[in-house]
């Protein structure tokens, strides 16, 4: 039955439907039946709630809006067109899934103002709504005076089946509830459909009984399709709750208005077809071409403009009031949300001696997060649990909790996967934080997608990976990381350090704040090494360098990182003192040093010197870019052993004399 005589607001929402319809029906790709069923509530919440001004994305007190579901990015990419974003043309709603086009299948922060963060994996998008809304609660305990307000803002969530089916989500709103987390606020497409067909097949769980248990408010809308009313009394209710986080699940029909594909599979990942599409637009009532905005629509998603007009310079108001009364709070605040680092900044972080007594690189880690957390005062960040073996505990500081959201240790829980993805969302919120997030090397596996979410967003998080090689010991193997360095070394735009010693650990964390555009993994030693004479800090950021080297041109090259760079530097003495000139050279970072110039990396690594061996306590996997087809490998290319840290060293081979074996038989070839 055709719609007719339609309301603006009914007007509005189909245009959302069909900008959405039209370009998947272009693209002949994409996801149709979440923005055709969610179009109603993101039509509530952007037209009659959310605070944004549409020509300064960035403006720093909106409303965050992070579209977990991230299969429905048209949805996204309507909204932004119809209330005003500069970055979203009809052009670019037509070029939907386009090489180079600013409307990717999944949303991208990088590529499209006002996408907040990148999503696409279910569960990542509301674990990083989580931090975004942790960031607000940190920055308002701060800075928030009782008579000005400065940091008052909401993250909201669109989440749909698939992320509440995934464990990341579970994990995250766990932590959300028991934070307290009044100001975060999860819209639940409640469509009951996924790839596969019905959610009976595989998921009838009480969603709203669990988040109950969780701690959140749980507000329903019966029907998401048509009351408009309903959607924008539970978002009203929403807000008035202040000491819990809010699910409202609202029940809607995925396609909604397709006749033969609505509340079906049929229209979840796939373009409705012209005879579908043709059918929707007269079950709909619409009769427009594609991709036609009406007038009268285009005038009242426009308002937006003005509001955002109105509500930016508003808070300008507030803050300049903030400025006069609180002037040295206002200037520690913009120093905050600029991102930019405090001048000699690094100056602080430790330096060492050969002499100086030997540390773990984990319990170097430690001296450094406690040296910058003075200067550094957006340094966050916590530990998978396992702060006391990861040495992640700001001093000065107590815990991140309820009525204390001012303190800068983040108590994760065993959470990995959540942890990652909600230091994504700190990184992202916009404010200048630097967060940190810690565990052991080998449960980096269960948080891998948010470290790659992390690099694929650009996001500054700081991954502290502790127990970093065999050495772990009595553990056994499940706990002793061998293929994951070589495996992290995979991801693009992951730079992974491996430090020595505690020159360049404090090395390691001079390049990962530094560094505002990607994420830093650091992998540390559980076992104490020597602090190396020839070490440097400065050097890291240069991925490698010479820390002893020989009289002229070097017969050998022997090459470590982490831990058993020692023991490259104790056999390169005995190969001089043989008469075999010998260069030593730490590589604490592959993608640091690829990124040097050819002449740089000429310097450290001869072309000419083809004798060539690595040392490193981890699969042999990669090393060959380095060591060429004449060089070898120590590694350990198996599963570790329960035993002694010591015995597991020296068992696989992790000694000088092997050291000095291996290297007599290159040389001997």
């Amino acid at each position: 039955m055709a719609h007719t005589n339609q309301s603006i607001d009914q007007r509005s929402i189909n245009t959302i439907r069909f900008l959405s319809i039209d370009a998947i029906q272009k693209a002949n790709s994409g996801h149709p039946g979440l923005p055709m069923g969610a179009a109603p509530m993101a039509y509530v919440l952007w037209n009659r709630h959310l605070r944004f001004n549409p020509k300064n994305p960035k403006w720093f007190n909106r409303d965050r809006f992070v579209l977990s579901a991230g299969h429905g990015s048209m949805l996204l990419y309507s909204l932004l067109h119809l209330t005003g974003y500069d970055s979203i043309s009809i052009e670019d709603i037509k070029q939907f899934r386009q090489w180079g086009g600013r409307t990717p299948g999944h949303p991208e922060n990088k590529k499209t103002p006002g996408v907040e963060v990148t999503t696409g994996p279910l569960g990542q998008g509301v674990a990083n709504a989580v931090g975004m809304a942790m960031a607000e609660a940190h920055l308002a305990a701060r800075f928030n005076k009782s008579d000005c307000k400065i940091v008052d803002h909401y993250t909201y969530t669109l989440m749909g089946d698939g992320c509440m089916m995934e464990g990341i989500s579970s994990e995250a709103c766990s932590l959300a509830g028991h934070l307290g987390l009044g100001k975060l606020i999860a819209l639940y497409d409640d469509n009951r459909i996924t790839i596969d067909g019905d959610t009976d097949l595989t998921f009838t769980e009480d969603v709203g009984k669990r988040f109950e248990a969780y701690g959140w408010q749980v507000l329903t809308v019966d029907d998401g399709d048509s009351d408009l009313d309903a959607i924008s009394t539970a978002l009203d209710d929403a807000r008035t709750q202040t000491d819990k986080p809010t699910l409202i699940e609202v029940r809607t029909t995925i396609g909604f208005g397709s006749p033969a594909k609505a509340g079906t599979s049929d229209c979840h990942g796939a373009p409705l077809g012209p005879e579908e599409v043709a059918a929707t637009r007269k079950m709909l009532g619409w009769n427009h071409d594609p991709f036609v905005v009406p007038d009268d629509v285009a005038a009242h998603m426009g308002t937006s403009i003005e509001r955002g007009a109105r509500l930016e310079p508003e808070w300008d108001d507030v803050f300049a009031k903030y400025k006069t009364k609180y002037p040295t709070d206002a200037t520690a605040f913009e120093n905050l949300i600029s991102g930019d680092l405090p001048e000699d900044w690094a100056n602080d972080l430790p330096s060492y001696g050969p002499n100086d007594k030997k540390n773990a690189t984990r319990g170097h880690s430690g001296k450094c997060i406690n040296a910058l957390a003075d200067s550094i005062s957006g340094l966050i960040g916590g530990s998978a649990d396992l702060a006391p073996s990861n040495k992640t505990i700001i001093s000065g500081s107590g815990n991140f909790a309820r009525g204390a959201y001012h303190n800068r240790n983040l108590r994760f829980g065993v959470r990995e996967h959540a942890m990652g993805a909600i230091c994504n969302g700190l990184a992202l919120h916009g404010s200048g934080l630097v967060p940190y997030c810690a565990t052991f090397l080998v449960f980096a596996d269960y948080m891998r997608n948010a470290i790659r979410m992390s690099a694929l967003c650009g996001a500054r998080v700081i991954y502290i990976m502790t127990h970093d090689s065999i050495a772990v010991g009595e553990d056994g193997p499940t706990h002793q990381p061998v293929e994951q360095v070589a495996s992290l070394r995979t991801i693009p735009d992951l730079v992974v350090i491996r430090p020595a010693d505690g020159n360049e650990t404090s090395g390691a964390y001079m390049a990962a704040v530094s560094d505002r555009n990607r994420p830093t993994l650091l992998a540390l030693s559980r076992q104490s090494v020597p602090n190396l004479d020839g070490s440097s800090a400065e050097a890291v950021s240069r991925g490698a360098y010479i820390i002893a080297n020989c009289k002229g041109q070097p017969d050998l090259i022997l090459m470590g990182t982490g831990a058993e760079l020692s023991l490259c530097v104790e056999a390169g003495k005995v190969l001089d003192g043989e008469g075999i000139p010998t260069r030593v050279v730490s590589i604490p970072s592959w993608e640091l040093f690829d990124e040097q110039d050819e002449v740089y990396r000429e310097s450290i690594l001869p072309a000419a010197v083809t004798r060539r061996l690595a040392v490193e306590a981890g699969v042999s996997f990669g090393w060959l870019r380095y060591t060429g087809s004449h060089g070898s490998v120590i590694g350990v290319d198996r599963f570790g052993s329960s035993a002694p840290g010591n015995t597991c060293l020296e068992k696989f081979g992790f000694t000088t004399d092997n050291v000095l074996k291996e290297a007599k038989k290159l040389l001997s070839r």
